[in-house]
């Protein structure tokens, strides 16, 4: 890969896409080579030159973003949510034949929410009662969110680790489904309302304590570091890389 990485961004009209595309022209490093649009064929990054290419599309199109972009020798940066696990090990098959290409599912690229999370599991360790709230504007389509799953598989396995059971809960009737998904024993609630840009608290509680993590973006713009820290790792991360967290080095 050259000193200048080559980027081409999927999505480019959309909220999130169109601060990448502004963010990477801001970067000394980067050379935005194509920026597509829904309408646009995957073709036409035939010939651009482009090292990496940075989903940021629907959940109904990324993973055959994803797969071209491998099999065409490209790296991928995803923030696409919809990421499920047959999913992912549909590209980590794909990968396996790709021994050299790298790829990042970043459920959230804010930084503040990828070390939330990581404070969250660590702090679940020590504490009985553990749910995860998520709010967001209205038109985003997935519920619960990529982050808010992710962050509750964390715990889940934090927890396991410790030896720590499941929160307790005598609910016997919830017909309205008022107690929320459950991930990995994890209950996490989902709120949408206008207003809302991406904001996820965790609650945990013991006897006579409770404590709150709490990570807010006002603005898409706080995504952009971690877009640019993704482009600028996953060349050398060959493989499936789930969370931005596996670039921070918090271990």
């Amino acid at each position: 890969m050259t000193d200048v990485i080559k980027v081409a961004v999927l999505g480019a009209a959309g909220r999130m896409g169109s601060e990448a595309v502004k963010a990477i022209n801001s970067a000394a490093d980067l050379e935005l080579v194509a920026a597509l649009g829904s309408g646009d064929p995957l073709e036409s990054l035939e010939g651009t030159g482009a090292d990496i290419v940075v989903d940021l599309t629907v959940p109904s199109v990324s993973e055959a973003n994803v797969r071209y972009a491998v099999e065409h020798g490209m790296h991928a940066v995803v923030g696409t949510t919809g990421w499920d696990e047959e999913k992912l090990q549909r590209l980590r098959d794909l990968l396996d034949e790709h021994p050299e290409t790298g790829v990042l599912i970043a459920p959230n690229f804010a930084i503040g929410a990828v070390l939330a999370g990581k404070f969250a599991a660590a702090a679940s360790r020590y504490f009985e009662s553990v749910e995860v709230i998520e709010l967001h504007h209205p038109n985003k389509l997935d519920a619960p969110s990529g982050t808010a799953r992710h962050t509750a598989q964390l715990i889940a396995e934090a927890r396991r680790e410790a030896g720590v059971a499941p929160s307790p809960d005598a609910t016997e009737s919830d017909p309205e489904g008022s107690r929320g998904a459950v991930i990995e024993d994890v209950h996490v609630h989902a709120v949408r309302l206008r207003g809302l840009v991406a904001h996820e608290e965790i609650l945990l509680g013991d006897t006579g304590q409770q404590l709150s993590i709490r990570h807010d973006s006002f603005d898409r713009v706080s995504f952009m570091p971690g877009v640019l820290l993704g482009v600028r790792r996953v060349g050398s991360a060959p493989g499936l890389t789930h969370g931005l967290d596996g670039y921070l080095e918090l271990d």
